[in-house]
């Protein structure tokens, strides 16, 4: 049996999609031509890059393009991966396979001396051992040492030098080397020359299936990091999601360990320096609605909140683009140009214009492009102090108002329950919209437990006078089938409307069991959609029903969180 590294081989390596014996003739083809002296791309500091390579069992048989520009990984991407194509204006369009979203239940965390007592254990960082990930990290090599063209792209993650990490990738597909050029922060050629060791490294197999006989992986998808070797590992799924999301769950541990908070967040800057921080999961509206004209854009997703003020974590934007059109997002629609990666999205095949409304991939359709595509973005990403957080939930029962203002332990109350609603195809198996509670309105990407994360931010509130918002841009009228979406202009109204001091000096009313102040006007929103219970279409015992069975949701979820709690936070939530 040909080895294809210097780690053992006798695992099973298996591609999606290829037999055992086409895999063989695969590996064996692969060497042949190694053999007969097929020339090598190496980028500056060959030597040294060479050298970690070889150490990490990546016997370099193939070519390693080291930051390759957007040219050259469209060439490759256009010449050697199916499916791929170029849009009417520019933007490569690529497609992930058969998975088209996050895989959270193929999610591992390395049990280990060092970290074991900071985890938050359980169906969120779900335990893998030392052993297993060793499997899994020779399962991925072994597979990339059979690839005739392997891509590293080394970048930063983090806008402030002082906290900012190094973050090597490795993969095997041109598409999720333009992907993570595009979503990590892109070093100068000087910064290149001297990047020396990664504090991170990627090692995307995504081709390759994951063993399901590995102990705790289970599955033929595995996503898994190693705190302690600073590795992530992925098998099993081409969605580049998971490089992102990789990078950021690991700063999600690093940064409060430094003393520092991370945050779930999408960040924008007034003409008069005020920033804003958007919180919310996939699909809440967090990109669209920090993409302002009127605003600088520090970042779409991801932030950390120091002394001094904030940062970007990423070096772009990972916008959904269904329905997208530009008229409504007219900042994303115009970043969807040459650099800029489609990702599932459908084409005219004869013009190769994006159909932006068809979903029969998935709806999880997405574009990934250097936030400098945007017109408004300040770069460097940094801001100062947060004087607005707007806590973004997609409300499917229908029953939250479009908007609301926060006492503090209102808002740490509804900061650790991050309500909202699954939106059709950000993960698997996710086919409308399905009330969740995502704690820290980021759950799937905590490390340490809720609590901590919300110390953090609450301590942070206090020092700064922060205002607090609960923006609903869910269903409005009636739950999820009944009921419409809030429209997105209301919802752009209702933020200019806090932007501007409006809301700040507003008259307000109390709404009900969830006792929250609305406003009894906006301007350009209608005041019958600012309550719930008067925009209401069902009769009022249904909505009644309905606001009840949610706040009964509110309270069950809570008690998860209740010993840590205190009793002011607890007595914040629904009252029946």
């Amino acid at each position: 049996m040909l080895r294809t590294s210097r780690l053992l081989a006798t695992r099973r390596l298996l591609p999606l999609g290829y037999s055992p014996a086409a895999c063989k003739r695969l590996q064996y083809s692969h060497a042949a031509r190694s053999a007969e002296g097929r020339p090598r791309v190496h980028a500056n500091s060959q030597g040294s890059l060479s050298s970690w390579l070889h150490h990490s069992g990546l016997l370099q048989r193939s070519p390693a393009l080291r930051n390759a520009g957007p040219a050259l990984l469209y060439q490759n991407a256009l010449r050697y991966e199916p499916g791929t194509a170029i849009s009417s204006t520019g933007a490569l369009i690529a497609t992930s396979g058969k998975k088209t979203g996050r895989s959270p239940r193929d999610k591992r965390v390395v049990e280990e001396a060092s970290t074991v007592d900071d985890v938050w254990w359980g169906p969120v960082n779900k335990k893998l051992s030392g052993e297993s990930f060793s499997a899994n990290y020779e399962r991925a090599v072994n597979y990339l040492n059979t690839r005739e063209r392997l891509y590293v792209f080394d970048g930063y993650a983090g806008w402030d030098p002082k906290y900012r990490i190094k973050v090597r990738v490795v993969c095997a597909r041109a598409y999720h080397a333009l992907f993570m050029n595009n979503m990590l922060i892109r070093p100068t050629q000087e910064e290149l020359e001297t990047f020396g060791e990664p504090d991170f490294t990627i090692f995307n197999a995504g081709q390759c299936a994951a063993d399901p006989g590995v102990e705790g992986v289970g599955s033929e998808t595995s996503v898994a990091i190693s705190f302690e070797r600073k590795q992530m590992v992925i098998l099993g799924t081409e969605y580049a999601g998971e490089m992102k999301k990789g990078v950021f769950t690991v700063m999600h541990y690093l940064m409060p360990k430094a003393g520092v908070l991370s945050l779930h967040s999408s960040c924008n800057e007034g003409p008069d320096g005020d920033v804003s921080l958007f919180f919310g999961l996939s699909g809440t509206g967090k990109t669209t609605l920090s993409a302002d004209p009127q605003r600088l854009l520090i970042g779409d997703d991801e932030h950390v909140w120091t002394k001094n003020g904030v940062f970007n974590i990423e070096g772009g934007c990972y916008a959904k683009t269904i329905d997208l059109s530009a008229e409504k997002e007219p900042e994303i629609f115009s970043a969807i140009r040459f650099g800029s990666v489609l990702e599932n999205v459908t084409y005219n095949p004869h013009t190769h214009v994006a159909d932006y409304s068809d979903s029969s991939i998935t709806e999880n359709t997405r574009c990934a492009y250097p936030i400098e595509f945007i017109p408004s973005a300040k770069v460097p990403c940094v801001g100062g102090k947060p004087q607005n957080i707007v806590l973004l939930t997609c409300d499917a029962f229908g029953v939250l108002p479009p908007v609301a203002k926060l006492t503090p332990a209102q808002a740490m109350y509804h900061f650790i329950s991050g309500y909202t609603a699954k939106i059709a195809g950000t993960e698997e198996g996710v086919t409308e919209p399905e009330a969740t509670f995502s704690a820290c309105f980021g759950q799937p990407f905590l490390v340490w437990h809720p609590v901590k994360y919300a110390q953090m931010l609450a301590q942070k509130m206090q020092e700064n006078n922060v205002s607090v918002w609960l923006v609903n841009t869910g269903w409005n009228g009636g739950a999820y089938g009944a009921g419409k979406r809030i429209s997105l202009k209301y919802s752009r109204a209702i933020i200019d409307a806090i932007h501007s001091g409006e809301l700040r000096d507003a008259e307000y009313s109390t709404y009900g069991v969830f006792d929250l102040q609305i406003p009894t006007a906006v301007s350009n929103v209608p005041a019958r959609v600012l309550d719930p219970s008067q925009a209401w279409e069902g009769t009022p015992e249904e909505f009644n029903g309905t606001i009840s069975k949610l706040a009964h949701l509110f309270q069950a979820n809570f008690k998860k969180y209740a010993d840590k709690a205190t009793p002011d936070i607890i007595a914040a939530g629904p009252r029946l």
